[in-house]
């Protein structure tokens, strides 16, 4: 059985919360990342890189930032993993960057940032604006990406942003996505971006710009309800997080709930993988 090349997990909207709160106090969002984390750890996956894409923290607070630091590096250092940040617009940039980066705090800009893994580029942009919840992408950002992806990568790029160019069924995060997606589609349109991975929403979604795949991760803090009763809005305590598997040429990104339904089935790997090849037809 051959798996994929790469494999990336997407965390997002942790809202994580300094110890002993609880987010808008009935979320234990630690308790959820920490679950997920355990996943992780306990599947062996391959894991090249932790993407947190935003929203890593509810108030910007430095507990909170170094809460969430203790809980993911310690699980990416035992699995070998990279952690890369994103700024969401409940993160503050002055604390995301002393805690997390190890920076100075004065360094008050955009955080956008590259990371290359056996060829794949991986683009961070910080589609924030301070004092705003929806999303802002600067002419020297864009401009910045510009120049980046004038030089194609041996793999391709993976564009990463806090906020969706795309827009939501749901009317509050409609009004909060990211302003001005044409000017990242003129930017990125016929060049070697393969994927748009972005969070914000708190529910899962794909779409496309510049006819480049964007995926909307579903958070771990909490789920909005994409189909709720009529003039209402609607939001639970579900938690899910996103693996991005790299197969050749194809990206594939599937959800992952942290469920807590009756279990269907458990069974080896081999054992199944081997029923299947028996009734699937030839590859």
């Amino acid at each position: 059985m051959t798996g994929p090349d790469l494999t990336f997990v997407q965390l997002t909207d942790t809202h994580i919360v300094p110890e002993g709160e609880r987010m808008h106090g009935l979320v234990d969002t630690a308790a959820n990342l920490g679950a997920a984390l355990d996943m992780i750890e306990e599947s062996g996956l391959p894991v090249a890189a932790l993407l947190l894409t935003g929203d890593l923290t509810d108030d910007g607070s430095p507990l909170a930032y170094r809460r969430l630091r203790d809980l993911v590096e310690p699980v990416a250092r035992r699995i070998g993993a990279e952690v890369w940040y994103t700024m969401g617009n409940h993160d503050q940039r002055a604390a995301f960057r002393t805690e997390l980066l190890g920076e100075d705090p004065a360094r008050n800009g955009p955080y956008d940032t590259v990371r290359m893994l056996d060829g794949l580029r991986t683009v961070i942009l910080d589609s924030t604006e301070p004092g705003k919840h929806d999303g802002h992408l600067s002419e020297p950002q864009l401009e910045w990406l510009r120049d980046v992806l004038a030089t194609p990568a041996p793999r391709g790029t993976i564009l990463v942003c806090h906020h969706p160019p795309v827009p939501s069924p749901v009317p509050t995060v409609n009004l909060l996505r990211l302003r001005g997606a044409k000017r990242l589609a003129e930017v990125i349109r016929g060049g070697d971006v393969r994927l748009v991975v972005t969070g914000h929403a708190h529910h899962a979604a794909c779409g496309a710009v510049a006819g480049v795949p964007v995926w909307v991760g579903p958070a771990l803090a909490y789920g909005l309800a994409a189909v709720p009763p009529k003039g209402r809005l609607r939001a639970a305590a579900d938690a899910s997080f996103s693996r991005i598997d790299v197969f050749g040429g194809d990206v594939v990104v599937t959800a992952v709930p942290l469920s807590r339904a009756e279990q269907v089935y458990d069974v080896a790997e081999t054992e199944r993988v081997r029923y299947i090849e028996s009734v699937a037809g030839p590859w």
